[in-house]
């Protein structure tokens, strides 16, 4: 058979035309294709270059592209991709460090977006989460149900905290294990410095020797020598917070157990003072949110439980509550603390919060339910390089 060269080569040209106009379609098609599409256009100008808009005005004018509500409408509503972005006024909403102030945050900001300060790293109130929840999980000398025995008694509503009135005949703290519980190397650091203070603000507090030696083997029991302590100083040392231990130690050190002056220009107060030991400012107990205090002075006969106000959702320890008392002729209206948890797990809750969300609400994950802890700064004095002291830290509990 003789074959027909000329024939050959004409059907292999027309093989490669039609392979080549077929690539020109599909790239013009591809190039057509990225003209219509807003995906990473939004809220540009006009643009004629472009066969379809994605700006505002293309709604009036109705040359949208396809995908500008999926993609610049509702992505706009979201801070994904978008943290620490610079001010567009024709955004929806924002997602900058100064969108707070303006109150026009988008929804997601703050689990996406929301930072602490001292390492300029992002901190989401997602990870917050995690790790309380991590925290929650590694609190091994937290007090069982065969340890510790609560009769919370009378419920009373909000209307009702300021009433001073004494609804419950019997002590919250019917039954602790002090021998299991507070040989506990954290119980016992925690024993040492709870006594340490004149809960009469205006007063001068001073320290011996042995009381700030105390002070500092609470810190180091607590943080460095827990498991517990140790996994909150490792999710701060990823976000940047701290560069080294020792300086999360000695911070926490100054944060908590720096003195400052709460009246008279005394120096008479601290936040460790305020939270755990708790004091009387103004004809009334202000502070005291630590379980610990409450069971001692409860069973030495100086603290009369009056009622609750809260009881959270927790069936096991820790539980939290919103408690009102009198504390040898001063009055709390809600005293709220988490019951039963070790005090590594108090000092690291409150920690974490103060330093992430400092002046701010907190949102924990405790067994899977939301705890809220309210921080504030103490802003007439500080520490180090204008560090603020800590001034209260609580469980903000929910309205009835």
């Amino acid at each position: 058979m003789i074959r027909n060269t000329e024939t050959g080569h004409s059907g292999d040209k027309m093989k490669l035309i039609a392979a080549l106009a077929l690539l020109v379609t599909l790239f013009h098609q591809g190039y057509s294709n990225s003209l219509d599409s807003c995906v990473g256009r939004c809220g540009y100008g006009t643009d004629s270059g472009f066969s379809c808009q994605c700006n505002p005005s293309c709604e009036r004018y109705n040359d949208c592209c396809s995908d500008y509500i999926d993609i610049c409408k509702e992505g706009a509503r979201s801070c994904k991709g978008r943290c620490g972005e610079s001010y567009n006024s024709q955004n929806e909403c924002h997602c900058n460090s100064k969108c707070s102030k303006y109150n026009n945050c988008c929804s997601d900001y703050a689990d996406l977006c929301d930072s602490t300060g001292d390492g300029g790293s992002v901190i989401t109130d997602a990870e917050i989460k995690a790790v309380s929840e991590a925290l929650f999980a590694l609190d091994s000398n937290k007090a069982s149900a065969s340890e510790l025995v609560i009769d919370p008694q009378a419920l009373v509503h909000d209307s009702q905290t300021s009433s001073q009135s004494d609804l419950s005949p019997g002590h919250l703290f019917r039954y602790l294990d002090e021998q299991a519980l507070f040989s506990k190397p954290t119980f016992a650091a925690l024993l040492a410095v709870l006594d340490n203070y004149n809960r009469m603000t205006g007063q001068n507090e001073g320290f011996t020797a042995q009381q700030l030696a105390e002070q500092e083997t609470f810190v180091r029991e607590t943080m460095a020598n827990t498991e517990l302590g140790r996994e909150l100083f490792a999710f701060l040392y990823t976000k940047g917070v701290y560069a080294s231990e020792a300086e999360f130690l000695q911070d926490l050190k100054m944060m908590w157990f720096g003195l400052y002056s709460r009246s008279s220009g005394k120096m008479d107060s601290s936040g460790f003072e305020h939270i755990f030991a708790g004091e009387v400012k103004g004809g009334k107990v202000s502070g005291f949110h630590n379980w610990v205090q409450f069971y001692l002075l409860e069973k030495s006969g100086k603290l009369n439980y009056y009622s609750h106000s809260f009881n959270g959702p927790w069936t096991s320890y820790p539980d939290v509550m919103g408690m009102q008392f009198m504390w040898a002729g001063y009055f709390k209206q809600v005293g709220s603390a988490i019951i039963g948890c070790s005090p590594e797990f108090d000092f690291a809750m409150y920690s974490l919060c103060y330093i992430t969300r400092p002046g701010k609400q907190c949102r924990l994950s405790l067994g899977g339910k939301e705890l809220i802890i309210q921080t504030y700064t103490w802003d007439n004095s500080s520490y180090g390089n204008g560090k603020k002291f800590i001034g209260s830290a609580f469980p903000a509990t929910p309205r009835n």
